[in-house]
């Protein structure tokens, strides 16, 4: 994986020097959008987490809802291992830079 696939350190700096403005609406949309986001990482790693966690049943035995999701968390993780890691990491530094870049309307 490589670094600049993520940027949140850069946003925030930007933010924290004042240098990344947005408008407060476009910034509170952006904010739910990622924070959104955020709980589908977090739901897939933990389902990553179960799976890989020991006795498990066939993806055969699962229910039908559950048992994509777990194909494609595994999936998704033999493709890019880490990754979801990696984004539970870094968008919350992007939920805070936009929070910081947030302009009250004028």
């Amino acid at each position: 994986m490589d670094a600049e696939d993520f940027a949140g350190d850069l946003f925030l700096a930007l933010a924290t020097q004042g240098r990344l403005e947005l408008d407060a609406a476009v910034a509170d949309e952006a904010v739910a959008g990622l924070r959104r986001t955020l709980d589908v990482v977090v739901e897939r790693m933990r389902i990553l987490r179960v799976w890989e966690g020991g006795a498990r049943p066939a993806v055969c035995d699962l229910p039908p809802g559950l048992a994509q999701a777990v194909v494609d968390v595994v999936f998704a993780e033999q493709l890019t291992p880490g990754r979801l890691e990696h984004a539970a990491r870094e968008l919350p530094k992007y939920i805070e830079a936009l929070r910081l870049a947030r302009r009250p309307p004028r």
